[in-house]
């Protein structure tokens, strides 16, 4: 029916001409703001108007964030300490995981004491590949009966991330999958500590599915254009390229959009990807020939200074080969952390003009030990190989493993740290080391011991267990020890062996002892004082300690000295990172001026 009301025209008529005018209103203002935008990045990269010089000012670098995965898993060989797990949606979950891989009564299973159910978990670390591993936690559920984990080993499960939506927690894509025997800790494994019992960790133990987690740079909004994200993606591949299986070479970032990069960690940053991030910051947006020159022979002054040497000498790495020279020069400086920050830089662009400088650093500089270690750590060279093959005498716990985990990063440098693959699914490494006696293990990212002196032995007597089923034993003056076995269902094992270290380790592996049996073993012999060194756990040189700057040189003792924080964690190599948990201080960056300064990226 056609209307008759007079009214309805004229109201249509004045809504559409409302509806017009704001519509053209709108576009008016993205019009405006368009060009004001298109004004401030042409004056941006003509370097005017006050504008920053340096690409770390126009970006934000995502993909650092460390994701929570979560999954329900099943643990097994429990020496009756597990229990029947009671009615919960993480019960109904592994049931229905259960049922899927064909698991007969898998309500029998669970009523089983030598079982349990628990809840797995791992953050999934940057840049990872597929294929890779990482850590794994795992813990019973509230109101789980189970008493211990010790012993118990973890069922594949599926590990993914979850959301809680109107009460309902929903999976996501399975990203992991994790499995493995539980290291609960490293004591004896005596049931009193309740609730250190009721958790563990699977070293290494979920290995990623997903696809490679790869960093992305994003533009500032105020500066989002076609012509930005083009030139700062040509100015960071230009600095940073690699070869395809070609040979043609290939630029490590890739303008996807008008507001984002697509960024490759080049590998000689592959263990220390902040430095990378550092370096990326402080590439010049619009450079030329003239000006690289001077900025060189300013920068070349400041090198000298340890209070600006730092800045200086990350600069000159931005810039690359050609301010090699000029970081060369930097190693003849007075001051020994002003001769290391030329060396650290020039080991990031493959020289190694520094490496008795970083040595030095490692072996006297605990403030400096983490960084010098990590750049040596970059070098193919036989000199650096042959720095760390020598700190691995040192003194300190620290340097000495630290000093192995950089070897262990270069194919090249197996030679010096061995390492053979035992049956108990872990890593045992032999070093003929000048220091004291030391036996290394591990909690994080891998399952290895390292015994720094192959030869040492356990002093008798000694009585200790691998395990429920595996016992050691020397009596008073013997030159030998037994290690038996006895399980229920299986054939009674018995075999004599030397007291070396690693022989023990070897034979009680063979018979069935796992990486957190033998762990707890060592622990154990070192309380009754059967080993003649110490034990190390996770002993790696942090970041963030504080550093007594003298201003009149390292000589004069009677100079004015200044504290400063060399770092923190947002600064951390992470070759020498050690808990698998999200770093906090990547999340919030630090307010200090001079870590602001120099990192100033931006997690999201």
């Amino acid at each position: 029916m056609i209307s008759r009301d007079p009214v309805r025209p004229i109201l249509l008529s004045l809504s559409l001409a409302l509806l017009t005018g704001c519509h053209e209103m709108d576009l008016f203002r993205l019009s405006d703001s368009s060009e004001a935008r298109e004004k401030q990045v042409s004056a941006a990269l003509r370097g005017e108007q006050g504008h920053s010089k340096l690409v770390g000012d126009y970006i934000n670098i995502t993909g650092l964030n460390q994701i929570m995965l979560e999954g329900v898993g099943l643990v097994t060989r429990l020496d009756n300490t597990g229990d029947d797990p009671p009615a919960s949606p993480y019960r109904t979950q592994l049931l229905e995981d259960m049922r899927k891989r064909n698991i007969k009564d898998p309500n029998e299973v669970l009523r089983n004491p030598s079982t349990t159910l628990v809840v797995v978990r791992a953050y999934l670390p940057p840049l990872l590949k597929k294929g890779e591993n990482f850590d794994v936690e795992v813990l019973l559920p509230q109101g789980s009966e189970a008493t211990s984990l010790n012993g118990g080993w973890l069922l594949e499960c599926e590990l993914s991330e979850h959301a809680a939506v109107s009460g309902r927690v929903l999976k996501g894509t399975v990203m992991a999958k994790a499995s493995g025997p539980i290291l609960v800790s490293t004591g004896e494994g005596d049931d009193g500590d309740t609730a250190m019992m009721r958790q563990g960790t699977i070293p290494s133990g979920a290995r990623y599915v997903g696809d490679d987690r790869n960093l992305s740079v994003f533009l500032r909004g105020d500066y989002r254009s076609v012509r930005m994200s083009r030139r700062i993606a040509n100015r960071i591949g230009q600095r940073f390229h690699d070869y395809d299986d070609a040979g043609i070479k290939r630029p490590l970032a890739e303008a996807k959009t008008d507001s984002r990069i697509e960024l490759i960690v080049h590998s000689r940053y592959r263990d220390n990807y902040p430095r990378y991030l550092q370096c990326i910051r402080h590439i010049q947006l619009n450079d030329s020939a003239v000006g690289r020159r001077i900025r060189m022979q300013e920068l070349r002054e400041e090198l000298q200074n340890p209070a600006t040497a730092g800045q200086a000498a990350l600069e000159l790495e931005a810039i690359g080969p050609e301010a090699a020279p000029i970081l060369k020069s930097g190693l003849t400086a007075s001051d020994l952390e002003a001769r290391f920050r030329a060396a650290e830089a020039l080991a990031y662009l493959g020289r190694q003009d520094g490496v008795d400088v970083l040595a030095e650093v490692a072996d006297k500089q605990p403030a400096f030990r983490v960084f010098a270690l990590a750049a040596l750590a970059t070098l193919d060279s036989g000199e650096a190989a042959l720095a760390l093959r020598d700190l691995m005498n040192h003194n300190s716990i620290e340097t000495r493993y630290g000093a192995f985990r950089a070897l262990s990063v270069r194919p090249a440098n197996a030679v010096y740290i061995g390492g053979n693959d035992m049956e108990g699914k872990f890593k045992l490494h032999l070093i003929d080391s000048t220091g004291e006696p030391l036996v290394h293990l591990t909690r994080r990212k891998r399952s290895e011991i390292v015994l720094f002196g192959a030869d040492q032995q356990f002093r008798s007597p000694m009585f200790v267990r691998a395990g429920r089923h595996i016992m050691i034993k020397g009596e008073p003056g013997s030159s030998r020890l037994t290690i038996s076995k006895f399980a229920p269902g299986e054939r009674d094992l018995q075999e004599q062996v030397s007291p070396r270290v690693a022989d023990v380790i070897r034979a009680a592996s063979a018979m069935g002892a796992s990486y957190p049996d033998i762990v707890q073993m060592l622990v154990q012999t070192e309380k009754q004082h059967n080993l003649p060194g110490r034990i190390g756990i996770d002993a790696l040189p942090p970041a963030g300690r504080t550093f007594v700057r003298r201003r009149g040189g390292d000589d004069d003792s009677e100079t004015e000295t200044e504290e400063t924080q060399v770092g923190d964690q947002a600064l951390a190599p992470n070759l020498f990172e050690v808990s698998g948990k999200p770093n906090n201080d990547l999340q919030n960056m630090p307010v200090q001026s001079e870590i602001q300064d120099a990192v100033g990226f931006e997690v999201q």
